[in-house]
């Protein structure tokens, strides 16, 4: 997937949806009190350390409004920041940077938070060749942003729908009846192309599809004895996922385990938001 999404027709739909939430027919307050043609600059900063992400969400935002907004990045996605850092300036109609303020801020500071923590769980485990990847746990309608934000903070992208990778889970096992039947129906239909992902809760499952020559296999809450087992058995005929479970104080023994992924769901379903603010001059 391309990863620029300063020209993408999701994302400006996202945009759009967002704004017309927030403002709906009109800012009742700004159109109120403060003149159309009163010019302002408007100054973002963080209030905390952190990586930023969403910065050209954020000029999207604004310039959706009034196409002559002048946003100007003091940085780039992706950047490490301390406290009191300034990341862009915004200068124009008064009115435009108060209706968009909200909501850029709002996309701004999730994507942050998604970048930082994925940037603390890489760090954990920077000694080690594996990958810290996302989930399908991201706020629905978001999820080309989110997963974006990952990126940013280092971190990879699993797969981004049911529509682009095969992962067989325990309730495709239960109603296929078996992984071997799940693996077999499923080969019939998807072409040479598509990798096979199959979810395993144990080392029977785990034994039985290694022998069905699938790509990927997921670790579904195992132990690390487990976990060490399965990686001696794979012997390089598979990449191994661990999953479930995951969180900064664990991440690095489940990396020395020898597994090449490691999927993290919090990486965007329980995120805290960077804290970023937007100051105002006339």
């Amino acid at each position: 997937m391309d990863f620029s999404i300063k020209e993408n027709i999701l994302v400006d739909k996202i945009i759009e949806q967002a704004l017309l939430e927030d403002i709906g027919t009109g800012d009742i307050t700004t159109e109120s009190i403060i003149p159309s043609n009163l010019k302002a600059k408007g100054i973002i900063k963080t209030f905390e350390k952190g990586i930023v992400a969403g910065l050209d969400i954020a000029c999207l935002v604004f310039r959706k409004i009034d196409s002559d907004i002048t946003f100007q990045e003091k940085i780039k996605d992706g950047t490490k920041v301390a406290r009191g850092k300034v990341l862009a300036e915004i200068t124009g109609p008064a009115p435009t940077i108060l209706k968009g303020e909200r909501v850029a801020l709002n996309f701004l500071q999730r994507m942050s938070g998604i970048a930082t923590i994925t940037s603390k769980f890489c760090q954990e485990v920077k000694d080690f060749p594996v990958r810290i990847v996302d989930t399908r746990k991201t706020t629905p309608g978001l999820r080309i942003l989110e997963k974006y934000a990952v990126r940013m903070g280092r971190g990879y992208n699993h797969r981004f729908g049911l529509y682009d990778t095969v992962l067989i889970k325990d309730n495709h096992i239960a109603l296929a009846g078996g992984i071997k039947s799940a693996v077999n129906s499923i080969r019939k239909q998807i072409s040479h192309t598509v990798k096979i992902e199959v979810e395993v809760e144990n080392l029977s499952q785990f034994q039985e599809a290694l022998e069905m020559k699938v790509d990927i296999l997921m670790l579904d809450n195992m132990n690390l004895d487990t976990m060490i087992e399965a990686v001696k058995m794979v012997k390089g005929k598979a990449l191994i996922e661990a999953s479930g479970g995951v969180t900064l104080k664990n991440v690095r023994e489940i990396a020395q385990t020898g597994v090449d992924l490691i999927s993290i769901g919090a990486l965007t379903h329980s995120v805290k938001s960077l804290d970023i603010s937007m100051e105002i001059l006339k």
